[in-house]
Order: structure tokens, then sequence, then C-alpha cells
């Protein structure tokens, strides 16, 4: 049993008979949750407590089936993954969060520990990663690919090796949302009701972007912007 989390390992869980790990599966795709829930089904010491596609639900499900785990996507159908990871952090902090996306990760990665999860694992490598990442964050361990992990300890220890980075990375959390929305075809007004923002607010985030990507014009924002889209996962 690990004493900080109270979550038996799959030995023990075996052995014993303790009630599995409940992990709460949030992904706006309905056969990456079916997916999800066969492989973890497949694990005694695992079980899963209930599905969401949207924050929304996800909210209401963990209120009904008190998960340890939240599976999260950054990407949902009613709002951006990282604000529901920092409203659990900030409303259930005993709740484990494990990021699984087709984004990035090495725009996303860093972000997503900073707003309060404990791991991230690209969607293409979910089939041989995602319970080894789910046990390791119940141990409350950082989980992140050996690369990744390396390019975090680099940069914290402080080496002197100037890493190059993204233009991508200057955005913040918000600008991002935005640049992906921009992206997507959505005008001021939509992204506005999508995030909850003011237009005027959603305006000044478009003129930090533009500032942050060295981009001339509204024009030349949306090109940059949808080119991303396209290109992303």
């Amino acid at each position: 049993m690990n004493h900080e989390t109270g979550i038996p390992s799959a030995a023990e869980t075996q052995v014993s008979g303790a009630a599995p790990a409940r992990i709460l599966i949030v992904d706006d795709h309905p056969i990456v949750r079916q997916g999800y829930s066969l492989l973890i089904a497949s694990q005694t010491d695992l079980r899963v407590c209930g599905e969401a596609a949207s924050t929304a639900e996800a909210i209401a499900r963990i209120g009904q089936a008190v998960p340890h785990l939240i599976i999260v996507d950054v990407r949902l159908k009613d709002s951006d993954g990282m604000d529901l990871i920092k409203q659990v952090r900030l409303e259930r902090p005993n709740i484990k969060i494990l990021v699984v996306s087709a984004l990035d990760e090495d725009l996303f990665a860093d972000r997503v520990l900073q707003a309060g999860a404990l791991g991230f694992i690209n969607k293409q490598e979910a089939t041989e990663n995602l319970i080894r990442g789910i046990r390791a964050v119940l141990r409350g361990e950082v989980y992140l690919s050996e690369r990744m992990t390396k390019r975090l300890l680099k940069r914290n220890v402080g080496t002197g090796i100037e890493e190059a980075t993204s233009p991508m990375d200057r955005l913040s959390n918000r600008e991002l949302q935005v640049f992906r929305l921009i992206g997507q075809g959505l005008s001021t007004k939509r992204i506005a009701v999508e995030m909850n923002l003011s237009p005027k607010t959603v305006e000044r985030y478009r003129e930090n972007i533009k500032s942050k990507l060295q981009l001339q014009n509204s024009m030349e924002l949306v090109r940059t912007a949808t080119q991303w889209v396209l290109e992303s996962p």
C-alpha cells in the first residue's frame, strides 16, 4: 500500500482484495474513452468509475464518483482542459490528474504540470504507456516521456545550455487557447463566448499574440493560426 495515496499496487490488490483505484475518463471522443476503458478494465487494481465529454460533465461525475485519478485531454467539447485541471486542483486537491492528449508534448507538458497535473502522455503512446502512467501518478510521481523529463531537468538545474524553443512557448495558456480558436476559424465574438470573456479581452489577447509571434496584422495572425491547427495532430 502506498501510504501517501492510500492506493494499493496491482500485487497488493490481487493478494488482499482491496478495492481498485477509481479512474474518471474525460475526453470528448467516445471511441477514445472506450479504448481507455478497455485498457483499464484489464487491470485488477484499476476501475473506471465514470466518463465525461466536457468540463461540466466532469465536475458532475467527480461529485458523484469521487475518483482517485482523472484522465483528461487538453481539448474538450465545452472548454479548455487546462481550466478543468486548475479547478480540480483548487477544489479537490487529493485527486490526481493525468493528461493524455494529441497535442505537442514539448509545448504542453510543462504547462499541464504547472496547472496541477502530474503527467502527460501523447495519445500516440497511450496504448503502451497509459497503465504505467496511471500507476505512477497514483503514487504521486510525475510521469512524462524520457525525452521530456530530461529536457525539464536540464532546464531546472541550470546547465547553462540554452535549448532552442518554439515561438509558441512565448504564449501564455490563455493566449495559446485564443490562438487555437482563431485557427479553427472562430471570430472574436465567438471566442469570447467560448472562453467566457469579453470581446475586448479577446482583442487584447490577439494583440499580445501578434506581438509575441511578430505577426504584422490580423490576416497574418489568422493564416499562421490556421496553419498551426492544420499541422497539429
